[in-house]
């Protein structure tokens, strides 16, 4: 699974230190599994997409995963999953139930014709910013880590490569830029507080005093 997500989506991988498409799976991991935990709560499969359509991505986590095959999701995750992880319930039955998405017609979403059939509108008076924030911190803080660990050479690598390889917001800049657009220390705040309510899996990165 290791150039999945890149692949998948008709990218090319970023080269980076361990190997093509490693910071994808990085950074887009931790948001497609913060989405999936969200589903297992109760929002809705459209609610999250028109959260993360939002806030610049192209596609919403839910959509992208059916998309990619919830079997590669599955798998990505179980690898890069630190200790302690929760498991996505929801996924795990699509899995195990052989629903994995666009390939099999039915995951998240049925499938028809190529396309997801959605109900609604997707949101109502739902506030979408801080569902979207939810999502995105988990991945902004991998994107920090892989800088940190030399990944990639330097933060506007790590931006290009997430934006080409995955069309990550691009309006923002990336990850590291749409750090920097916010303040780091509004994503810090955003972070502590997702921290206090979730648990350690949003523990800032040590790379965050120095990015």
């Amino acid at each position: 699974a290791g150039q999945a997500f890149a692949r998948q989506i008709d990218k090319l991988p970023l080269p980076c230190k361990s190997a093509p498409g490693f910071l994808v799976n990085r950074v887009l991991s931790p948001y497609l599994n913060e989405a999936m935990l969200m589903l297992d709560e109760g929002v809705p499969a459209e609610t999250l997409d028109a959260a993360a359509r939002d806030f610049g991505m192209p596609m919403g986590p839910i959509e992208l995963a059916d998309m990619v095959g919830l079997d590669i999701c599955w798998a990505v995750g179980q690898e890069l999953a630190g200790p302690g992880a929760i498991v996505p319930k929801k996924l795990q039955a699509n899995v195990e139930a052989k629903r994995l998405g666009k390939k099999t017609g039915q995951g998240f979403y049925t499938w028809v014709k190529g396309k997801p059939r959605k109900k609604g509108g997707g949101h109502g008076s739902v506030r979408l910013q801080p569902l979207a924030q939810r999502m995105i911190a988990p991945a902004l803080n991998e994107a920090v880590a892989c800088v940190r660990e030399g990944i990639v050479a330097d933060a506007d690598l790590c931006d290009a490569g997430m934006i080409f390889g995955t069309g990550f917001a691009p309006h923002r800049g990336g990850p590291i830029a749409t750090i920097h657009e916010r303040g780091k220390d509004e994503w810090l705040r955003v972070m502590e507080e997702l921290k206090a309510t979730h648990g350690l899996r949003f523990e800032p990165d040590g790379g965050w005093q120095t990015i």
